[in-house]
């Protein structure tokens, strides 16, 4: 079945008596290139578990059974879980489970409870609504279990900050790369989704650190992330002000203090927040002994 074809989807919608909803993102994906183009910087074998979000009517979980090992599929809107059970019947590694992605605290548990395999690596794969990227992704790179790899089909505007250098960093590029490697793989004009959104999208691929640190590192780890995160999010409370002048009013410090501060870090006072890179902020969090 060619899940990307117009036609196809149309008659499908059709015949459930569905229309694509705006509130939950539902753009489906026309284009047989972009499809594989997704499949190619996943880099699945037989042996690899994927997670997708908001699969739709199937088409991005068609191709993905064709190449992993197992597909759970995390569908939050009712109306598409008879689709999908009719559109992805001849595969029998596909779970497709009712629920939405941002209520569920454990990953792992998920996965496990799915394949009955404890400590299950898995990627997560998925051409997600738009509203959803910042959270989703933070979610992921935040939680205990991190994905091997996640590829999303993302709005373009959002995968260029994410993917930004100084002088033009921002909070969602320091979020991101504090715990991942992202880079975009391709662009996706909007005529490859039916309906077609009003924005071009970008395939992109971010790769979590790798990290093997005991349970008392992880721990010291997480503190660290706290106060790497409170720093980082003084720095760009006003993101067109100097940082020094952000960290006295966000932090509550003392202006010569925090010249002092910045000085040691080798960064200007008058430099703003866009200007740092994710090292410079590493180090001004490692030195924060101020308060």
């Amino acid at each position: 079945m060619n899940l990307s074809s117009p036609t196809i989807i149309k008659q499908i919608l059709q015949k459930y008596n569905i229309k694509p909803s705006k509130s939950l993102g539902q753009n489906f994906l026309i284009n047989k290139n972009i499809l594989s183009k997704i499949i190619k910087a996943s880099n699945l074998s037989k042996n690899d578990i994927v997670l997708e979000v908001g699969p739709g009517i199937g088409t991005l979980t068609y191709e993905l059974a064709q190449n992993a090992s197992k597909v759970i599929a995390i569908e939050k809107d009712h109306d598409m879980i008879n689709i999908l059970q009719e559109t992805l019947s001849e595969f029998n590694n596909v779970n497709i489970v009712e629920d939405d992605i941002l209520e569920i605290s454990n990953f792992q548990f998920l996965i496990s409870n799915q394949i009955q395999k404890p400590n299950a690596k898995y990627k997560v794969v998925a051409n997600i609504p738009y509203y959803l990227t910042s959270h989703l992704i933070r979610t992921f790179l935040e939680c205990e279990n991190q994905p091997q790899e996640i590829i999303l089909l993302i709005q373009k505007e959002v995968a260029q900050r994410i993917t930004a250098k100084p002088p033009h960093m921002n909070l969602l590029a320091v979020s991101v790369q504090y715990y991942a490697k992202p880079e975009i793989i391709s662009y996706v004009p909007r005529n490859c989704f039916l309906p077609a959104p009003k924005v071009d999208s970008a395939i992109i691929k971010i790769t979590p650190h790798i990290s093997s640190l005991s349970f008392s590192q992880k721990r010291e780890s997480r503190e660290f992330n706290d106060l790497f995160f409170k720093v980082v999010k003084a720095g760009f409370s006003h993101p067109r002000k100097q940082l020094a002048n952000n960290f006295c009013s966000e932090l509550d410090i003392e202006k010569e203090a925090v010249q002092n501060w910045l000085l040691q870090n080798n960064i200007k006072p008058t430099q703003r927040a866009e200007t740092l890179s994710v090292n410079n902020w590493k180090n001004l969090a490692n030195s924060f002994i101020i308060k």
